[in-house]
Order: structure tokens, then sequence, then C-alpha cells
């Protein structure tokens, strides 16, 4: 089979090759992967961001991914050959609340990926692909499309008439536009492009700010809301965004720290976060059960991911370099 292999870290060391096709053993499913996609977080992780936290030579990367069952292990029930699968995030975080053990095994990172034309996983470490989905969109949904659930809905608990604030137009912020609008909240969002901020309006955000040309636009977000205030922000910016952040939100609110796109470190002033009583919940991803109910929703809602681009296997160093230029709109899909 052809695969993504990354021998040491570095986008120059990752080269596609011919290696055995792995087959299941007892509880596992061998999938034939037909697509996958690509988050902030594989590109870090080609890099060797995450130490010793990830494979550092060897490693298949890319933890999205989705095709059909090619064949079962000894004992596997759920699924049989031609089924539709997409594998989770996090194979061992089945439900509940997140710990070691649950997040200790992550795909395309501890584990190996799908940027492969095969894979075996844990029959508890896939979920059935619904219907309306390519293999590319259900693909899509595994980190960001998850990330953005729970942030929105699992732990947001966001209602009909809240005011969600997203920033910027990768994968997690077209996501958690999307879920929040189904699930009837206003949005606020933020872009530097008045051409991508055009596309946000047609996605349904209620408001568009271009933080370049409104460098203080955590206060012009929060007057939009007539001076209530954010319920909650999607952050995917990290500390360089945060005072924003902190500037945007109702007493009250929270903001779900995803990404550190603007950096790591930053002089945020702590003020904002007593004067608010605001709540900064980290949140990775998710488990099987959240993965589920995303996949209700979206079904039922009519959600369907937004793919920007789409390259070969093949040409992976040139996809992640696009994902490093920023200049999508949504995900960008590898088909395999």
């Amino acid at each position: 089979m052809k695969a993504a292999l990354l021998q040491q870290p570095g986008i120059a060391n990752l080269s596609v090759a011919e290696m055995e096709e792995p087959e299941p053993g007892p509880g596992e499913v061998k999938v034939r992967l037909r697509a996958s996609s690509l988050n902030y977080r594989d590109l870090v992780t080609v890099e060797g961001g995450y130490g010793s936290k990830q494979k550092q030579s060897g490693l298949i990367p890319l933890s999205d991914g989705a095709g059909e069952v090619a064949a079962v292990g000894e004992g596997v029930r759920r699924y049989q050959v031609g089924d539709r699968v997409t594998p989770i995030f996090f194979p061992n975080w089945q439900g509940g609340e997140p710990s070691a053990h649950a997040q200790a095994l992550a795909l395309g990172g501890s584990a190996q990926g799908c940027a492969a034309e095969f894979g075996c996983f844990p029959e508890h470490g896939l979920v059935p692909t619904p219907d309306g989905l390519s293999d590319a969109e259900a693909a899509s949904t595994v980190c960001a499309g998850l990330t953005a659930w729970h942030a929105v809905v699992e732990k947001g608990g966001i209602r009909p008439g809240d005011w969600v604030l997203t920033q910027g137009t990768g994968g997690v912020s077209i996501f958690a536009l999307q879920f929040a609008r189904a699930m009837g909240a206003r949005v606020i969002a933020t872009t530097s492009s008045d051409v991508k901020a055009a596309r946000l309006k047609e996605l349904g955000a209620d408001h568009v700010l271009n933080y370049l040309d409104i460098t203080d636009w955590g206060k012009a977000a929060k007057s939009l809301t007539g001076g209530a205030g954010i319920d909650l922000v999607v952050e995917v910016g990290g500390a360089g965004t945060l005072t924003q952040s902190l500037k945007s939100i109702r007493i009250g609110g929270a903001i779900a720290m995803i990404g550190i796109l603007a950096g790591q470190s930053d002089q945020v002033n702590m003020g904002y976060v007593l004067m608010t009583n605001s709540r900064i919940q980290g949140i990775t991803v998710g488990s099987r059960e959240m993965h589920l109910r995303m996949y209700r929703a979206m079904e039922a809602h009519a959600i369907r991911p937004l793919i920007s681009d789409s390259f070969a296997l093949a040409d992976i160093r040139e996809a992640l370099a696009h994902q490093k230029d920023g200049r999508h709109f949504g995900k960008i899909a590898i088909d395999i």
C-alpha cells in the first residue's frame, strides 16, 4: 500500500512510499481509507512540535480519515466488510469526561494516522459514516468538526439567541459557525479578508469584523451585541488574541480555548478574567459518544462540511504548505 511516512520532523522529511498492508488482529477492523483532511495539529505534528507525546520517526501522520471496511479481525461484531466507517481521533475515549488514559492514544500522533491506503483500528475506535456525507466530508469531522461541536454544544451549551464569536476561516471556525447557527445562536466572525468576510456572511454570520481594519475587535464585537457581550468565544488564536476575546464576552461568559494560531504567550490582562467572571475552558477534540451526537445533529440540520481545496496523497507536502499559508476557507481534503 501507499502511505505517507515521516522519518524525522520536518515537511521535507515526509514522503509517500510503499509499505506492507496491515492486517487486523482480534477486535480490530481493517479500513480501506478513501480520504483524509488536514488540521493545524497535523502541521505541528509533522514539524515535531509535540515532542515526546508523538512518534518522532516512522509516523504515518493525519488524524482524519474515512473509508470502508476491508476486513475484520476475530471477535468484531459491529462492522462487516463494505460498511462505510470513520475512525475517531481518540480511539480510547468512548464517553464521559477526558482522562489521561482516554487521550493517551491519538491518531496521527502517538498512534499511526490516516495518510495511507489502509489502516487497522480497534472496533470501538470507529463510527458509522452517515449516508449523506462523502468520505472527504466525513474525514473532515474527525478533529475540526468534533472540536467545534464539543466547544459550541457539549461544553458551550449554546441556546437560541446566544451570541457566539468565531475567529478566522479554518476548519474549526467554520464548523463552529455552522453548529452555532444550527443551535439558533447569533454569530460574529473575524477575518483579515473582505472576500472571506463575504463568504462568512453567506454561511450565516450575522456580523463580520476585519481585524486588520478594527484592531480593537473585542470591543467592537461587544458593541454589536448591544453592549451585553458574547456568550461564547471559540478561541483558536491562543494567547495572542485572548485579551481581545476577554474584552468581547459578557459577565459570566465563556472562552473555549482550542488553538494557538496567534502564539502561546503574550501579555494578558488578568483583570479582564476577574471583572467578567469568565470561564476559560480548554477543548481537545472529543469522545466517540460526542462524535455520534454530532453526526445526528448534522443529519437533522443538513450540515455539510465545507471543503476548501483537495490534494492527492502524493502531494501531501504541498497540501501541508497550503495549510501553513492559511489561504484556505474551511477544510483541506486529501484524496487517497
